[in-house]
């Protein structure tokens, strides 16, 4: 199998309501669990349905907030898809995950009007330059699990709690269907929480994320994703994964994770 998810169904209903229903392949296999989905390739085909949901060429998708309520379980299951604010220059979609009867993710997405702001464009961030010359970083896949082990990582700036590392993959997201720039590169974002962990890999406490929150100034392109990150954890439990995202092209948005530290073998 070439890739992380096959279509089995999609339905339109008369209010515009997309129900499209998937299976999960070895390859969304997450880190954490071995019956559960990672939620990188879960982002990524929930961006797969965004992408198709009621096209418009005089807007794009400027932030997409993922919350993740339960487990995200392996196999079948199905993503219902809607505009819950409607409008001719925003829009406000919801797309709920669901799996084994549960909705395991919640995202919100505003798609906004665009136009000519090249007068006063300007970017802080900093490009990272591009990833064809570093070294591979085998040790990425220390991880457990079919995503992670689907994944190629290039790095020669990381350490705990910080780091550079750029990603990419050669599988389809959905099985017989072309993948777009942007679904590629949603499709691992979530992996910043994995890769400059602030703890040797045996770790004493688990630290997954509650959502994926990611902002884009501009839509991305290429195949590579450059994570830009930084981990940082509270005295109390509660800690934080931020990244400015690249392409090959320069930066394109941030993304954030709060996380959520407690002992490996906790309920």
């Amino acid at each position: 199998m070439s890739a992380y998810y096959q279509l089995i169904q999609r339905q339109i209903d008369k209010q515009g309501v997309v129900t499209a229903h998937y299976q999960s392949t070895h390859h969304a296999q997450g880190a954490w669990n071995a019956h559960e989905q990672h939620m990188a390739p879960a982002t990524g085909v929930i961006c797969a349905e965004l992408e198709q949901f009621s096209p418009r060429n005089d807007v794009r998708i400027g932030r997409i907030s993922l919350d993740i309520l339960g487990l995200i379980a392996g196999g079948e299951f199905y993503i219902r898809t809607k505009v819950i604010r409607a409008g001719k220059t925003i829009e406000l979609i919801e797309s709920e995950m669901v799996t084994q009867g549960k909705i395991s993710i919640v995202a919100r997405t505003w798609r906004m009007m665009t136009s000519n702001s090249q007068s006063v464009a300007g970017l802080e961030d900093q490009s990272i330059g591009t990833p064809e010359q570093l070294p591979i970083w085998h040790e990425i896949r220390q991880w457990p699990g079919g995503y992670i082990h689907s994944i190629e990582a290039r790095t020669e700036q990381r350490r705990q709690g910080a780091g550079i590392v750029w990603l990419s993959n050669t599988l389809d997201m959905v099985e017989g269907q072309p993948t777009s720039a942007f679904v590629k590169l949603m499709g691992m974002v979530d992996t910043a929480n994995g890769v400059v962990a602030t703890q040797t890999l045996l770790f004493n406490l688990c630290f997954p994320n509650l959502y994926l929150q990611i902002h884009l100034y501009r839509l991305p392109q290429g195949q590579w994703l450059g994570l830009e990150t930084v981990q940082q954890y509270g005295e109390d439990g509660i800690g934080l994964t931020s990244s400015v995202l690249h392409d090959i092209y320069g930066p394109f948005g941030r993304s954030e994770q709060i996380l959520t530290l407690r002992p490996v073998h906790a309920e």
